[in-house]
C-alpha cells in the first residue's frame, strides 16, 4: 500500500546520490575478519520437541492498490525501451505485475494483421513519420491512445504499473494521457523522459536499432536502415517538446543517469521507481558470482550455521584469485561477502578491496538450523512436503522464505546497479535470489536453479539482457542442489542480450 501523498518535489541532482546502503554507506561495515563471524551454528541437529511444524506458506504482498501508468518521453534512440525494460524486471522481481504497451510493436502487428486480410502493405519509412503527413499523424495519434486503453484496461484487471513505451514527445499528446488517466478512479500518471546528449551513447543507439532485428528494417541494407532511422529521428526533433509542464509528475533521466530530475514524486511506489532509475548507468562492467568454498556442513550434509570451510573448500579460496585476475585484468574490483565466515575464509587471499553484508547472509533456516534435510524430513514430515510444494513461498518457522530474501537483498540489487565490477562471495539462496534479477526467471523457478560449489559465475549486462560464462575449478566439492521434485528437466537461463520485437514474424 502507497504511504500518504508527500508535498511536490522538484530536484535536480549531477550524479546518482550515495545510497543508504550503498558501498561505504552507514549500513555496510569494512572487511574485517576478526569480528566476521555472527552467529553460531547449532550445537544440535536435533530440534525443541516442542516445535511442531517448521513453518507455514507466506503470502504474497497485497499490491492491489498500486495502478500506476507511467509514460516514456523522448525521441527515437534515446534509451526509452531499454529504461522500460530495467524497469519491468526490477519489479516484476519484486513480484509487481508489470507490463509494456509498446506503440511501435502495436503499429508493427495491425500493419501485418491488415497486409494479411486485405493485401495492403503500409510504409512506415520515415516519410510516416513526418509531422507534414496528416494521415500518418492521424493514425499514429489514434495507435498510441489505442496502447493507452489497452494498458488502462490491464491496470484494471489487476496490473500494477503500465509502461507505456511511445515518445509522447509534445504537450499535447502528454495533455491526453494525462486527462485519460484522471477518470479512472485510484490511478495515477507518471511521465519517463529520457534525453540523450552524448553523440556516441546515440550512435550505439543508432546502431543497436539497425542490427537488432527490428521488422522495420528487415527488407532493408544496414546502410539503407540507418540512413532512413535517423531521417525518423529528424522529423520528431522538429516537433519534440521536452516536459517543462509543472503540474506533471516526472522523471528526466539524462545520459542514462549523469543527470536526473525529479518532480511531484508522491508516495512509496513512485519513490521507489525513482529511485531504482536514478541508480542506473551503462558504463561497462561485470558482476562475477561466486559460492563460498565448499565448508565443514555442506561435507556434512547439514544447512544453515557458521561452519568453517573445508580442506578442498580452502583449496578453492587459494585458488580463486588467479581465476579473477585471469578474467579482469587489471581493471578495478571490489569483493561483497556475507558475514558468515565461509564466505569471508573464500575471499581472504583477493587482493581486493572488500566490504561484508548483513543482506548477503545465507537464508535463515529457523529452528532447523544445522538439520540435515533427511533429520528435518523426519521430524516435519508435513511441512518438509509442503516446502517441496512450493519452495519460493515456504518460511521456515523462526526462519525466512526465499521471498522474504527477496526483499532484503533489494538494497543490494539497488548498489550493484550503481556500481562496476563487483565479485560476490555468497550462498546458494542469496546468489539463485540474485541470478533470477538479472535473467529475468520467474519466481517459482528461483529456488531450483543451479547455482554449484567451485564455480565462478560471470555475468555483463548489456543493454537487453546479460551474457553468462561460467569457470569451474577443478576442485572436487559436494553436490548440493536439490532439483524441484517430480520435474526432470530444471530451470536454466538462456542468455539473451538482443532486443526483442514482440507480436512480429521473424
Amino acid at each position: 500500500m502507497e504511504t500518504p501523498s508527500e508535498s511536490a518535489v522538484s530536484s535536480r541532482v549531477s550524479s546518482p546520490p550515495p545510497a543508504t546502503f550503498g558501498a561505504g554507506g552507514p549500513m555496510l561495515k569494512q572487511f574485517d575478519r576478526s569480528t566476521a563471524s555472527s552467529r553460531k551454528g547449532s550445537q544440535s541437529s536435533t530440534p525443541p520437541i516442542t516445535v511442531v511444524g517448521i513453518g507455514n506458506k507466506v503470502a504474497k504482498p497485497d499490491y492491489s492498490e498500486a495502478k500506476i501508468v507511467l509514460a516514456m518521453v523522448g525521441l527515437p534512440a534515446r534509451g526509452k525501451s531499454y529504461l522500460s525494460n530495467k524497469l519491468m524486471r526490477y519489479l516484476k522481481w519484486l513480484e509487481y505485475d508489470v507490463k509494456v504497451f509498446n506503440v511501435g510493436q502495436l503499429r508493427r502487428t495491425r500493419a501485418r494483421q491488415q497486409a494479411q486480410q486485405a493485401g495492403i502493405r503500409e510504409n512506415h519509412t520515415a516519410e510516416f513519420f513526418s509531422h507534414n503527413n496528416e494521415e500518418a499523424t492521424r493514425r499514429r495519434d489514434q495507435l498510441a491512445e489505442d496502447s493507452l486503453e489497452m494498458l488502462i484496461q490491464w491496470l484494471k484487471d489487476g496490473g500494477n504499473v503500465g509502461i507505456h513505451d511511445a515518445t509522447n514527445s509534445t504537450r499535447s499528446r502528454r495533455a491526453k494521457i494525462e486527462a485519460r488517466v484522471a477518470k479512472e478512479k485510484g490511478m495515477s500518471v507518471i511521465f519517463l523522459e529520457s534525453v540523450c546528449n552524448d553523440p556516441a551513447i546515440i550512435a550505439a543507439n543508432v546502431a543497436l536499432k539497425v542490427s537488432s532485428g527490428d521488422p522495420d528494417y528487415k527488407d532493408m541494407s544496414r546502410e539503407d536502415a540507418k540512413r532512413d532511422f535517423l531521417r525518423r529521428i529528424s522529423e520528431y526533433e522538429a516537433v519534440y517538446e521536452t516536459i517543462t509542464e509543472p503540474h506533471l509528475s516526472y522523471l528526466r533521466i539524462t545520459d542514462v543517469g549523469n543527470q536526473v530530475t525529479v518532480s511531484h514524486i508522491n508516495g512509496y511506489l513512485q519513490s521507489r521507481i525513482a529511485f531504482y532509475l536514478m541508480n542506473l548507468h551503462l558504463k561497462p562492467r561485470s558482476i562475477f558470482f561466486s559460492r563460498h568454498g565448499e565448508s565443514q556442513y555442506n561435507v556434512e550434509g547439514k544447512i544453515g550455521g557458521d561452519a568453517p570451510l573445508s580442506p578442498r573448500g580452502m583449496q578453492y579460496a587459494k585458488g580463486l584469485p588467479a581465476l579473477i585476475t585471469d578474467n579482469i585484468g587489471d581493471a578495478p574490483l571490489t569483493v561483497w561477502t556475507s558475514t558468515l565466515q565461509r564466505t569471508i575464509q573464500t575471499a581472504q587471499y583477493l587482493p581486493y578491496n572488500k566490504l561484508t553484508w548483513k543482506s548477503l547472509d545465507e537464508l535463515d533456516a529457523g529452528v532447523c538450523d544445522g538439520m540435515t534435510y533427511e533429520e528435518i524430513e523426519q521430524a516435519y514430515p508435513e511441512d518438509f512436503a509442503h516446502r517441496d510444494e512450493d519452495k519460493f513461498n515456504y518460511r521456515y518457522r523462526g526462519g525466512e522464505s526465499y521471498r522474504d530474501v527477496v526483499v532484503r537483498l533489494e538494497p543490494v540489487i539497488m548498489e550493484l546497479e550503481r556500481q562496476e565490477n563487483i565479485l560476490i562471495i555468497g550462498h546458494q539462496a542469496i546468489l539463485r535470489c540474485l541470478y533470477a534479477y538479472f535473467h529475468n526467471l520467474p519466481q517459482a523457478d528461483l529456488p531450483y536453479i543451479k547455482i554449484p560449489l567451485h564455480t565462478v559465475i560471470k555475468l555483463t549486462p548489456k543493454a537487453y539482457g546479460c551474457d553468462e560464462e561460467r569457470y569451474a575449478l577443478p576442485i572436487g566439492a559436494v553436490d548440493t542442489h536439490r532439483p524441484k521434485p517430480g520435474t526432470p528437466q530444471q530451470p536454466h537461463a538462456t542468455p539473451n542480450t538482443a532486443r526483442e520485437y514482440y507480436g512480429n514474424d521473424k
